[in-house]
């Protein structure tokens, strides 16, 4: 869901506001923009919250939809919903109809 897409973001370069795996602690809660697995077309930012890796201890993951995704370089990682936000806005755009749910 996340490889290589943030890649893209800021033509080309991940965000520099963007802190790296060791600054997130087990528990933090973080926000993170992804893409709709089914319509490539349809991104939002989501809240996830940063965990333990259960199949490698030492490592910390990002858990979102009942699923564990590793905390690494590949994904946009926000501390708050403003900047991922922000981030959005940088990388889409603003959304042509104001107000509009679904």
């Amino acid at each position: 869901m996340f490889k290589n897409y943030f890649k893209n973001l800021k033509n080309g370069r991940i965000d520099e506001k963007m802190a790296m795996n060791s600054s997130y602690q087990p528990g933090q809660i973080v926000y993170v923009i992804i893409r709709n697995p089914h319509a490539q077309d349809v991104a939002n930012v989501q809240q996830a919250a940063v965990v333990q890796n259960p199949d490698s201890p030492e490592q910390l993951a990002l858990f979102l939809y009942e699923n564990y995704y590793p905390l690494n370089d590949e994904v946009a990682v926000y501390p708050t919903a403003n900047e991922a936000e922000m981030a959005y806005q940088d990388a889409f755009g603003l959304t042509e109809i104001e107000d509009y749910y679904g």
